[in-house]
This record gives C-alpha cells, structure tokens and sequence, in this order.
C-alpha cells in the first residue's frame, strides 16, 4: 500500500508531495498532468521489476508513445532537468515468495524507498540515451511513529495493528555510499550488523538493486519489491474482457482485463473446494456467481444470473449473464461498462488481487445515474481501514482519476485530490508544474505535520465540477429521499461526499434552495 510519495523532475512533476490513503481520487482537466501522477507509480514499480531503460521506454512519453528516455524529465523550454528523483512510503506484505519459490517474512512492513537517476548520453545508434542510478535507499519506519506517517482515517488497535507490525534496530535495507564514481549500493541483510552486506557499483548498475532481491539476501527488500511490482494500472479493455478462455488460460485477470471467465471460474472452484466444519460447502461455487450477480444488479435492474459456460467440446470457458425473463447473453454482446463493471466486481472477490489499482475515468460507459454504484464497488474493493487485514480484507488500494464533475461530487471529501496547473519561479526560470490540492478542513490538512506543505484548493477552481448531477439520494424527480441516518434504524455511517459539504452546496447550480 502506497500511503506517501514525493517525485521531482519527472514530466511536470516538481517538488510533488502526495499522501494516499485506501481510496484516492484524483480530479483535473484534460493535459494538467493527472495522469503523469500514475506514470510515476508505473515507473517506480517498473524499476523494481526491469533493467533501468526498459523502465523507461515502458513508460508513455507526452504523446502517449515510447519514446527517448529525455522526455521522462521535467523540461522548460528546450532545457531538460539533469535528475529526477522519487521517495515512496509503503505498507508491504509481511509474507511472499522469491522467483526461485523460496519464503520470505519481513522483518517490518513499513517502510520508505528513495531513488535518484541522472541522464546518461548513449552514442549507440538507437540514440534514446540512457539512465544512471546515483542513489537508491530503502529504510524502515519506526512502528512508534506509523501514527504520524498514516494521517487518513484507520483503526488503531486493529486495521493498523494488522498491517504494520514487525521491528528493525539498524535502519537500512538498502544505502548508498560515496560520490562520484565512488559510489556503492549495498544490500544489507536483515539481520542487521551480522552478515555482510553486498556491495555494488552504482556507476555501472543496468537496474536498480531492489529489481534483483530474492529471500535468502534480505527478504525485507525481496517483499518491498513485490509490493512495487503490484502497483498496476487498470485498463480495461472491452474487445479483452469479452473474450473467452480456453482451459489452460491464467486464473488471474491482466491489467487490460483478459482472462475474466478464467479468473471467475478459478474463484468460484476454489470457494467450492473450501472446507468449512468439516465438510465441502456444496453451495460455495454458486454463492460466487451469485455475489457478482448481485454486484451486477446494482448496475442492471434485469440481471437474474452471472454464470460460466464450460464448452468442453472446444474447451472453452464464456462468461453468460441472464436477463430476469430468462434470456442469457454472453460476454461478447454485453455492453463495454457492463464488462469493465463485471470486471471490477471479480476484482473485489479476489483475495489474490492485492497492491495498488490505479484506474482512469472509471465512468467511461456508465450512465450518470449509475456513477455512485461503481464509486461505491471501486471503494469496497479497497482495503477497509477499520478491519483487520486479513484474506478476507487483503491489503488492497485503490487510486483513480477523473474529470467528470458527476464522480468528484460522488466521492468522499477527504479522499479528494485536484490537479492544477501552477507558475513557479526558480534560478531565474518560469515554468508550469501540477499541483496536487485538497479540500479544507480534512485530514490530509489538519493532520499534516507543519513543516509540510499542502496545497488547499480555492472553492472557485471547484465550481467547474458542482454542477447538478443525479444525487444518489434523489427519487426520480429530483427530491431528496429521507436517508438511513435520519431515520431510527441503525446503520454504518455515511461518508462524508464532496456534494454533502454545506460550504459548497451554495455554490452548486440549480441546488434546492431548502435544502441548504
């Protein structure tokens, strides 16, 4: 789980410093660098992963292709940054397995990785230039001070108690030592001072050390890994998530949603042979099929059933869906955000699919109306920060971005981000750069610590995104239904939506004036 991370000098990211809790929303216009804020994520968990330029070149430059290594630095004019620099602190899993299928147990979960990269010219013929690693760091974070580190709201005593846990005397996993050509990248082995740690050039490093951690060195640093190679960019594709698998197909959905039936099917099989009291729970694989079903029908009023059609003849797995009056449709002539809907919904049954989930423009394909439904399932597919985490509540996040005035009234206050392009001044230079705002009066303002700054948004930059929207407690002309919290039964407390603040209701078009 990503909870903070700072870039400088990557694309128009200068001097970023976000925080993040289970669920974040990112909301900005079109070209203000909303998506360079996921770029950055995808580069850092490519660098735990691939050599130092295949990173690189997996990562879209301005114009949406590969291209020279130049364009990932910030540039002003025709003058390029000479380093670009990144620090994440991250809750890792406590448990894992190297490539080679050995066990790792970290020594603490929560820790804090740094990495710096230069610019390194490549007179070869392919003149995409290269990167040098002048600094890479990973260290931990004592468990004393987590609670001035986790800033978004969270249970104490049983959320936070599951997930950070462990201890360290000696502070580094991985340290940088020496300049220039002197310097040395050392892996430090859990132990602490016993066993010698690794050393290694930095001058001369194709990747970056942590890209090559296994169990037996240091498992801290392997399982730091795995949690940065799990950081994924959601983007679903329709024409992948309607086809169907064959048998021998991968029983995990891939970022652009191939292999869903699979996936769904190996879910429901794996519920079945589940043993609860002794005995084979005969229902368990329905019961799967019937949750999505369920999920579905908070989107489709005439979903019955979700099942998978097992063609044995040609050994192929079809996702089916049945209308209520007994017409089944097959995945192939189901809608585009049905699909991404359904696909989102295997995810959230999934204890496998853990790490962070960055998704753009989750409301492409969805009506309006139904805008709240997928809100409300991308945050049920987050980690709930008061349970423990357990398999059942996987330490799981979620992060997406937005310039749909319809999901940035939906979502809760504090979970808001806004992209804005900001002037600054430096050495002489005026040049733009994102800035990542939040709402007065949450926590990722009260609770920050004063010697860091954060950028609070103007109510007038909000204006653009309060406009009327279906108000998921709206009747169908437009009246405002009594919720559960102001009747007598009791029920779990609502959060608190960018459209509930009574600061900004005034400032919303068309509001009704009674109900402010």
């Amino acid at each position: 789980m990503l909870t903070r991370l700072k870039v400088n000098g990557f694309k128009n990211l200068v001097d970023v410093d976000v925080r993040f809790g289970a669920f974040t929303c990112v909301a900005g216009a079109n070209g203000v660098g909303k998506s360079n804020l996921f770029d950055a994520i995808r580069f850092l968990s490519a660098l735990a992963d691939l050599p130092l330029i295949e990173a690189a070149l997996s990562v879209r430059d301005d114009g949406g292709r590969t291209g020279d290594v130049r364009s990932l630095f910030h540039r002003v004019g025709n003058k390029y940054a000479d380093e670009m620099s990144f620090e994440a602190e991250m809750i890792i899993p406590d448990q894992g397995v190297d490539d080679l299928g050995q066990t790792a147990q970290a020594s603490i979960t929560f820790l804090r990785y740094s990495v710096k990269l230069a610019y390194k010219k490549d007179n070869s013929f392919r003149s995409l230039g290269s990167l040098e690693l002048l600094k890479e760091e990973l260290v931990h974070i004592n468990l004393g001070d987590a609670s001035k580190h986790l800033l978004f709201p969270h249970k104490a005593k049983t959320w936070r108690k599951s997930a950070v846990k462990g201890q360290r005397r000696v502070p580094y996993f991985i340290s940088t030592e020496g300049e220039g050509t002197n310097r040395i990248i050392k892996l430090h082995q859990d132990g602490g001072t016993s066993g010698r740690a690794l050393a290694r050039s930095a001058t001369a490093l194709p990747r970056t050390v942590i890209s090559v951690t296994n169990a037996a060195e240091s498992p801290t640093a392997l399982l730091a890994r795995r949690e940065m190679q799990s950081w994924q960019l959601l983007q679903l594709e329709p024409s992948s998530l309607r086809q169907p698998d064959e048998f021998t197909a991968p029983t995990k959905m891939d970022t652009d949603g191939s292999h869903l039936a699979a996936t769904l099917y190996h879910l429901a099989r794996l519920r079945k042979k589940q043993e609860m009291n002794g005995k084979f729970e005969e229902d368990a694989e329905v019961q799967v099929y019937t949750q999505i079903a369920n999920r579905l029908a908070e989107l489709l009023d005439d979903v019955d059933q979700v099942s998978i059609d097992r063609d044995d003849s040609r050994e192929l797995l079809t996702l089916m869906v049945k209308n209520r009056d007994g017409t089944t449709h097959p995945a192939r002539s189901l809608s585009d955000g049905t699909m991404r809907f359904l696909a989102l919904a295997v995810l959230e049954l999934d204890p496998e699919a853990q790490g962070l989930l960055c998704l753009e423009e989750p409301e492409n394909g969805i009506h309006p109306e139904r805008i709240p439904k997928i809100l409300n399932l991308l945050q049920d597919i987050a980690t709930d920060v008061e349970e423990p985490v357990n398999q059942d509540n996987p330490l799981r996040q979620v992060i997406i971005n937005t310039h749909s005035p319809a999901v940035v009234m939906q979502v809760p206050d504090d979970s808001l981000l806004v992209a804005e392009i900001r002037e600054t001044v430096r050495s002489g230079q005026r040049f733009k750069r994102v800035c990542f705002s939040c709402l007065p009066n949450t926590w990722r303002q009260s609770k920050t610590q004063e010697s860091d700054h954060v950028n609070v948004v103007s109510k007038g930059k909000l204006l653009a995104y309060l406009n009327p929207v279906p108000n998921d407690n709206s009747d169908s002309t437009g009246h405002q239904k009594l919720t559960l919290s102001q009747t007598s039964e009791p029920t779990k407390l609502k959060k608190h939506r960018v459209v509930d603040r009574e600061d900004l209701q005034p400032l919303i078009p068309g509001f009704p004036r009674e109900l402010i």
